[in-house]
């Protein structure tokens, strides 16, 4: 093939190398528009496994870089005058410039012609069978063919400059530096003998409040030297961006998404398979893309996508962008269209979970005024973790001896003097004690007569009682019959139904050590629907239906439910009542905890969602108002619920829509409720509106938990995707959550929270109870999952020492 890589960058120069050493047949030409010898930034950072990536794809220059890299292992963390220290980390750095220089000698060798001061504007004049666009950031040929690629471009909200120093930094340093306008940051650490890449970081708002924005080059330099003179130990900082003028040097991150990698510039099947010589066909008899003539453009490394620096991934990305399309044209030799689709559908995907990660990763460095309110060690810790690419069993393989020392000083917070995963920590809230973090969430069951609870309820919530976790729910429970979701859905409007809940009540306190909480709800106007496995979710009685109520007049879905009425202040009136007398039966029935329902479109879901609330009274309009009628319920509810228990309050942090709840409004819903006597926010997100579109993932929802915890100062729950006890430890030691709610993994596995303490090694006392009927399973179990862990560790350490890691 006639390949030509335009950007002589790592992507570019790498893939060309690769594509010679693969067949020294192809004509293989780089255009860079620099000099020779030309760069900009100063060092870049791979992990271990990247290394391993490269000495597989090509030993030879594997070594060079190799033996030119700066080991180290340590992350340090410095803030409020202390320092936290984990290793285990596994990072080599090496300075940019040194980092091409080798790829262009091993290029030469190989017999890739390089030309340099070749700034291509264009693509149309390049007569070649596949073209790399590697061209960068502000890829000209992804702009020119934009309609293809579909690039999604998010300007990121804090303003960085990349600069250096001849500090040498033994670690991976992060500095944290509170100034009178807010917080600054710096990435640190080595990358050869005698220089370190210093990266200053701050929000916009900070940025432009500092007046960093009217400064001279020059001047911005000092005024990081004197902010950061304590780490930097007298030594200056140095930029080596000659081209860029006063504030131009502070720039944003761009997140860069493309829906897709490869264009073709001209259509595919020009010719037939007949008319094409037969020398150009590929090895399965059809003509490759190229012999179409429709020379591919191919997007690689920056020009595809961006991932911030705050993971170290970009040139990562763009060398495994490199090996990976390398590979996949030599495993379909003679089809480059096979190849290039192989190439995008593979590549993509992993793309996608490391640019995840840096989403996750930059936005806890947008928000560090939120997270500095964390004592230093709890700080530490969520730096660590904030990508969530590192979980706490991770960061124990890593540093056994930080996550013991961690876990201790976290215990010591809750009172024990142990060494205690996160998860298995009490909590205590007004009067009551949790033994542990762990939540049995409230799961409809739709299985009442008359919103009576029996049998099914008794074992249902007493078998997870047994199972381990410190507080089990109670599905949504209804206060009037016309509250319902379905007709089979419990209630809590007669003394009958009260004295049901009592017996479940008794049961789970005389054999379990778990708590039980009631949530009490009014479906509103996504009621009167059938049992799920009736015919459908969401749709409407077939017969039987009852009138429904919300804030305004809505059909939950289109055309099909039933149009709910808007509230009058008699409805209103009647509605709070209900839920005071329901609550005053849960309080006689002995229930330890109470939570209102406010989210996922319900009755007063309805009122504070904009999407839902179309009101011109005084109920309707700003959130404040929309929030009035919520608060009043919530506040007739809290005083008759008895002062010593609990009582936290479920919302919907984000509707997922447009013009609907966003997670900043969700600060304010959980402050009103704070205000109104709340103890802790049960926080989820969605099923407002079929119109959604959530962001799904693991612990998709925590961020959401995290920005309402650590911004108003109340306690939550997160929900959502939290299925391992690693998932449960990393929120909890982070401070992202008080309590984690587990919901399907506990309808598969009532004793999720034994088998996840076996699985972890975990084996008490502390936080957790096993019923002495199961004793007996304890430790067969806890063997299972030691030889487990075992074979797992071994297999690991073979496989990396494989790598050479």
């Amino acid at each position: 093939m006639r390949i030509c890589c335009i950007g002589g960058g790592p992507a570019g120069l790498y893939f060309a190398l690769l594509m010679k050493k693969q067949n020294p047949a192809h004509e293989v030409v780089v255009l860079e528009r620099n000099r020779a010898g030309d760069t900009f930034g100063w060092g870049v950072v791979f992990s271990d496994q990247t290394l391993a990536a490269l000495r597989a794809a090509d030993p030879q220059s594997a070594a060079e870089i190799l033996d030119a890299f700066n080991h180290w292992d340590d992350i340090a963390v410095h803030i409020g005058g202390e320092t936290v220290v984990s290793g285990g980390h596994g990072f080599c750095g090496i300075g940019r410039k040194q980092l091409l220089s080798i790829l262009q000698r091993r290029c030469m060798e190989l017999g890739v012609e390089l030309r340099y001061e070749q700034d291509v504007q264009d693509d149309a004049g390049i007569e070649a069978d596949l073209i790399i666009a590697a061209d960068g950031l502000n890829s000209r040929l992804r702009q020119k063919y934009a309609a293809t690629y579909q690039p999604d471009i998010d300007l990121r909200n804090c303003r960085f400059v990349w600069l250096g120093t001849k500090k040498l930094f033994d670690a991976f340093t992060f500095d944290f530096q509170q100034t009178e306008w807010g917080w600054f940051q710096a990435h640190a650490y080595k990358f050869d003998g005698e220089t370190s890449t210093f990266i200053v970081e701050t929000p916009e708002a900070v940025w432009q409040a500092a007046g960093l924005e009217q400064m001279s080059k020059e001047e911005g330099i000092a005024f990081c030297e004197k902010l950061f003179a304590k780490v930097l130990d007298g030594h200056a900082l140095m930029s080596n961006a000659a081209h860029l003028r006063g504030s131009a040097q502070w720039i944003r991150f761009p997140r860069v998404v493309c829906k897709t990698w490869v264009h073709y510039r001209e259509p595919l099947g020009l010719r037939s398979a007949e008319s094409v010589p037969q020398g150009e066909r590929g090895g399965s008899g059809r003509p490759s893309a190229s012999a179409n003539g429709v020379a591919p453009v191919v997007l690689m490394g920056d020009a595809a996508h961006t991932a911030h620096f705050s993971i170290g991934s970009g040139t990562k990305l763009a060398l495994e962008d490199a090996i990976d399309l390398a590979r996949d044209i030599a495993a379909h030799e003679g089809d480059l269209k096979a190849a290039l689709d192989a190439y995008q559908a593979t590549r993509s995907i992993e793309v996608l979970r490391i640019q995840n990660a840096a989403r996750n990763s930059t936005e806890w460095f947008e928000n560090v005024d939120r997270h500095a309110r964390l004592d230093p060690q709890q700080f530490a810790y969520s730096l660590l973790t904030r990508s969530q690419r590192i979980s706490h069993e991770n960061l124990r393989l890593r540093d056994a001896r930080y996550v013991g020392d961690f876990e201790r000083w976290l215990a010591r917070r809750s009172g024990l003097d142990a060494t205690v995963p996160p998860m298995f920590t009490p909590f205590k809230l007004r009067e009551l004690t949790l033994k542990n973090r762990v939540v049995v969430s409230p799961m409809a069951q739709y299985s009442c007569v008359d919103g009576l609870p029996a049998d099914y309820h008794l074992v249902h919530l007493g078998a997870r009682a047994l199972g381990g976790a410190g507080l089990v729910f109670a599905e949504m429970t209804c206060t009037s019959p016309d509250a319902r979701i379905t007709p089979g859905c419990p209630g809590l409007w007669n003394d009958e139904q009260m004295q049901g809940w009592q017996r479940i009540v008794e049961n789970v306190h005389q054999h379990s050590s778990a708590k039980i909480a009631m949530q009490l709800g009014h479906a509103g106007p996504k009621g009167s629907t059938r049992v799920p496995w009736h015919g459908g979710e969401d749709l409407p009685l077939e017969s039987g239906n009852w009138p429904l109520l919300a804030a305004s007049a809505q059909q939950y879905l289109s055309g099909i439910s039933q149009t709910a009425k808007p509230m009058d202040r008699a409805d209103m009136d009647r509605v709070r009542d209900d839920f005071v007398a329901a609550t005053q039966r849960a309080a006689a029935a002995g229930f330890d905890w109470m939570e209102l329902h406010c989210a996922h479109g319900y009755l007063l879901s309805s009122f504070i969602s904009p999407l839902t609330n179309q009101r011109q009274d005084d109920y309707g309009g700003s959130l404040e108002n929309r929030l009035r009628y919520p608060l009043e319920v919530f506040r007739a509810m809290r005083a008759v619920w008895p002062a010593e228990r609990p009582m936290s309050v479920r919302i919907s942090a984000h509707d997922w829509v447009p013009g609907g709840t966003t997670p900043e409004d969700s600060v304010e819903i959980a402050a009103a409720f704070k205000a109104a006597g709340a103890d802790l926010i049960d926080v989820s997100s969605g099923q407002v509106s079929k119109a959604q579109k959530p962001v799904y993932g693991r612990m998709f929802q925590t961020p959401f938990s995290e920005n309402i915890r650590n911004r108003v100062g109340i306690a939550t729950i997160a929900v959502g995707a939290i299925s391992e006890a690693d998932h449960v430890n990393s929120i909890i030691a982070s401070g992202r959550a008080d309590l984690c709610a587990v919901a399907r993994p506990h309808l598969a596995n009532p004793a999720w929270t034994l088998t996840e303490a076996a699985r972890i090694g975990y084996t008490g006392p502390a936080g957790l109870d096993w019923p002495q009927q199961y004793l007996s399973g304890k430790q067969q179990m806890e063997r299972e999952f030691e030889r487990q862990r075992g074979a797992g560790l071994a297999a690991a350490e073979q496989a990396n020492k494989a790598l050479g890691v």
